[in-house]
């Protein structure tokens, strides 16, 4: 697949960008030269490799899921402008 003029203005318009008359024949170069890549990377032999969900092959360490806080209430409350029954008061948004 090659790309050409109508293409680049094609995904310009998709995109919601704006391509000066100038700038196409690089987009057309660097869009070309971007397929050939992909064309190269479907020449590479996967047929007996195992597909991966990760490039690291390593296991994650996972925290034990213990929820808890090191302040009280009253410490976090005591930075708010205003607060209410232990809430943080915050002014009327009506749009």
């Amino acid at each position: 697949m090659s790309i050409d003029n109508s293409t680049v203005k094609k995904v310009a318009l998709l995109a919601r960008i704006e391509i000066l008359q100038n700038e196409e024949k690089i987009l057309i170069s660097e869009l070309n030269n971007i397929l050939g890549w992909v064309d190269d990377l479907k020449k590479v032999d996967t047929e007996n490799i195992e597909p991966m969900l990760s490039v690291f092959n390593e296991s994650m360490f996972m925290r034990k899921d213990d929820p808890k806080s090191n302040f009280t209430s009253e410490e976090i409350l005591k930075n708010a402008p205003e607060n209410s029954s232990g809430f943080f008061v915050v002014p009327k948004v009506i749009e």
